[in-house]
């Protein structure tokens, strides 16, 4: 009775108006920002965050929340519209999301990720107040073994994801390590083939190395006299956006297995959201039976990585209010939200 009591006042104190006029500005800001293809939740959050400083601290924090969930959502856009990830965890959504909008069904896509990011940041809300202490016995159950295990399983499940030569995916993996090498080493803070370049100190952004990998590539191929139906694509106007009856019987699965996978992966520090739109969208393509539909416009491949990261995103929450530990840099961001107010 004690949860419930505790929920109840927790929504009498959101729906109040001036508090969701406060979420309501945040989720609209964040997402207009979101969108922008390269910049992220975490340079959203930095960026918005001086606008709350005059506010009170519980509208303050509930803009704050709306700007972070805005930027997440907002992400799957560009990635649907133009092949171009807004945010590192809307990587995985270009690949169906973009065949889908060359099809025709933008408006269906889009519409799928916004009930799947709903729904997931509902349920993973709830989860919050109900499992929030067990949960984080499980994060810090994790060690370096575990963790480990975690990136191992992540390169996998790049090469799972790969289609055509597994070779040429194992090589582009190894390539992304040498990447990630640049910058300055973590235990000695010695440089590392950042060629006294002070830009390249702290290393590559995935974000960065994304949007270039697909956006760099979709603008060269865009530019090309072959591609006039892609060229046209972004000028088409997005006609029936709500989804079939079809598309929600084949989805309602997938946003329930992303929304789990996600809100246990979210809880864990660094990519949890990255590694849970990986994830999910892995699980989908392997309980699919027919898994060659993936990557020419399955819709589950938009549901389930969409309701993952909206899940892992809430979910991160967990370690910073029970234990006062940010999980990722815009939990970090937070905290010092908080401290501020």
């Amino acid at each position: 009775m004690e949860l419930f009591a505790n929920l109840a006042h927790g929504f009498a104190v959101a729906f109040s108006p001036i508090n969701l006029l406060m979420c309501l500005i945040g989720a609209l800001v964040g997402t207009l920002v979101g969108v922008l293809p390269g910049i992220g939740t975490i340079a959203t959050v930095a960026m918005l965050l001086p606008i709350t400083f005059g506010l009170p601290p519980v509208g303050a924090l509930i803009m704050l929340a709306g700007i972070y969930y805005g930027a997440q959502y907002g992400g799957s856009t560009t990635s649907i519209l133009v092949n171009i990830p807004g945010e590192a965890t809307s990587v995985v959504t270009a690949l169906d999301g973009h065949q889908m909008a060359k099809q025709g069904r933008a408006g269906p896509a889009l519409a799928i990720a916004a009930i799947g990011s709903f729904f997931a940041g509902c349920v993973a809300t709830v989860l919050i107040a109900v499992l929030g202490a067990p949960l984080t016995k499980l994060a810090l159950a994790f060690g370096p073994a575990e963790y480990f295990s975690l990136m191992v399983l992540g390169l996998i499940f790049a090469v799972v994801l790969a289609k055509g030569s597994v070779l040429k995916a194992i090589a582009m993996i190894v390539f992304g390590l040498l990447l990630s090498m640049v910058g300055s080493d973590i235990e000695t803070g010695a440089s590392r083939m950042a060629f006294n370049i002070p830009e390249l100190a702290d290393g590559l952004g995935f974000a960065t190395v994304a949007m270039g990998v697909f956006g760099f590539a979709e603008i060269i191929r865009n530019l090309d006299h072959g591609a006039e139906m892609d060229r046209n694509l972004v000028q088409q106007k997005i006609t029936g956006l709500m989804p079939t009856r079809k598309d929600l019987v084949d989805s309602t699965p997938a946003i329930l297995r992303g929304t789990v996978l996600g809100s246990i992966l979210g809880i864990l520090p660094g990519g949890g959201a990255v590694i849970a739109s990986f994830a999910a969208y892995t699980l989908e393509k392997k309980l699919a039976k027919d898994p060659s539909r993936f990557g020419r416009g399955a819709i589950e491949g938009v549901a389930s990585p969409e309701s993952a990261n909206n899940a892992a995103a809430q979910t991160s929450f967990i370690p910073l209010l029970t234990l006062g530990i940010p999980p990722n840099a815009v939990m970090a961001l937070m905290v010092g939200a908080m401290t501020i107010h």
